[in-house]
């Protein structure tokens, strides 16, 4: 009788500790070979490092029987790029059967983002192979980024996922009815804790910083370099005026020098102490080491890790900001900007807020997901257009609509749009037109 073999896929240090809790929960019985493939999916991936030379990953190696490379199997193809086609598909199996030695093997995936690249071309490399997904942050909150072929979404069993937000379920999968399954915190903060014993020697810590946490959010064109630099010096200076004089900046692991040589200078000019953390390390290694007396970042999962997890103080920047940028509307980061907006209180708002205990609001914003995830997918999620009425109805004002755009609401008829003697206004070029010397003409009158 064929063994099973189970394939777990992993593009981010993160995700592997997910899956490493995830197996010492007993979440996969009956896996007779466990092993890890990893996909590098950085713009350049012979530069970045891939997640098996990653700064710890040793403590994670004895889950997994063999550890294996995405990269290499379809080199020179970028594993974001490539997918199989429909009629090599056979072809594809029996060259990854052949090259991973999986001979008759029964194989099962588990994978992180099924609904596009590298974790697509997987699925459907192996057509007959029942998948389980995990999340790696934030995004499982939110819906389906693209409408995922019946084909691969049926064959789903599972949706893994970290308690990253206490009482609230994920709407990914939801469409397929996916059961949601919530890997154990304590088991991961086990695995975390052995991944920061194997970590290399940190340098010298100052005692309780405020940690700043970089995301190079450049590279998704979601800001320009400049106004990155510019964001990052905001989280210090918030820092600063919370009355914090030694901080730790965690950069991204791609992101440029130059963002840490901004801050330093603005550190310098501000006489406070600045630790640049250029290992590639997990923030949650840094959250157990050093106990930061506060964490500030944009919409990192980090920042819910800390909150969540360890009960450290955290404070956000940006959020509104990138709310009104994200485009298109059904943008994957939108929830994971929303919940963070909605749920973490703002560096430069009231000084209680960022600096009192744990952050988290006392209910988790269900309501304002759902409605949120129907505008950004009606179409993938039809049943929700109740709820997301109801929820409009009722909260749509002043404090929520930056989480919708009105244009969008119009066009779904949904609360908070246009009325409907009005909603031909937007298409209307007499009416634009008319709107522009209006607006032309304040503009002159404010200069004079």
């Amino acid at each position: 009788m064929s063994r099973t073999t189970r394939i777990f896929c992993a593009s981010t240090l993160y995700g592997a500790a997910t899956l490493a809790a995830a197996i010492e929960s007993g979440c996969f019985p009956g896996t007779e070979r466990r092993l890890l493939l990893v996909c590098n999916n950085a713009t350049t991936p012979e530069t970045a490092p891939a997640v098996d030379e990653m700064p710890g990953f040793a403590a994670l190696r004895d889950h997994f029987d063999a550890v294996l490379s995405w990269n290499d199997a379809i080199r020179p193809f970028h594993p974001g790029a490539w997918s199989p086609r429909s009629d090599d598909v056979p072809l594809i199996e029996r060259y990854l059967r052949l090259l991973w030695d999986l001979g008759d093997d029964r194989v099962a995936l588990v994978m992180e983002s099924l609904q596009v690249n590298p974790a697509l071309a997987i699925a459907r490399s192996f057509t007959d192979a029942p998948i389980d997904v995990y999340a790696d942050g934030l995004m499982s909150y939110g819906p389906t980024r693209n409408k995922i072929d019946p084909l691969i979404g049926t064959r789903v069993r599972r949706l893994l996922h970290l308690d990253l937000v206490p009482g609230l379920a994920p709407l990914l999968l939801t469409e397929f009815d996916v059961p949601a399954r919530i890997v154990p915190t304590g088991a991961f903060l086990k695995v975390l804790d052995r991944l920061g014993d194997a970590v290399p020697r940190l340098p010298t810590l100052p005692e309780r910083p405020a940690v700043l946490l970089g995301q190079y959010l450049s590279a998704l064109d979601i800001l320009s370099p400049e106004e990155e630099e510019d964001l990052h010096v905001r989280m210090l200076r918030g820092a600063v005026a919370r009355g914090h004089r030694a901080l730790v900046f965690k950069p991204h692991p791609t992101a440029p020098a130059r963002y840490s040589r901004a801050l330093e200078a603005e550190a310098e000019r501000l006489g406070v102490d600045l630790t640049v953390l250029d290992l590639p390390v997990l923030a949650e290694v840094l959250f157990e080491r050093a106990r930061p007396a506060l964490v500030v970042g944009c919409f990192s999962t980090a920042l819910f890790t800390a909150t969540a997890f360890y009960g450290l103080p955290v404070a956000r920047v940006g959020t509104e900001a990138l709310l009104e940028r994200l485009t298109p509307y059904q943008n994957s980061n939108r929830v994971p900007v929303t919940l963070t907006d909605a749920l973490l209180p703002d560096l430069e708002g009231d000084p209680k807020g960022a600096s009192g205990g744990g952050a988290l609001a006392a209910e988790p914003p269900a309501g304002l997901l759902t409605a949120v995830g129907f505008t950004m997918q009606p179409q993938i999620y039809p049943g929700l257009r109740p709820a997301a009425q109801r929820f409009l109805a009722e909260h749509y004002g002043p404090g929520t609509q930056r989480y919708f755009k009105r244009r969008r609401l119009t066009a779904l008829g949904l609360p908070g749009g246009l009325p409907d003697r009005l909603a031909f206004l937007p298409r209307n070029s007499t009416a634009r037109r008319v709107a522009r010397r209006a607006r032309a003409l304040r503009r002159r009158v404010a200069r004079g």
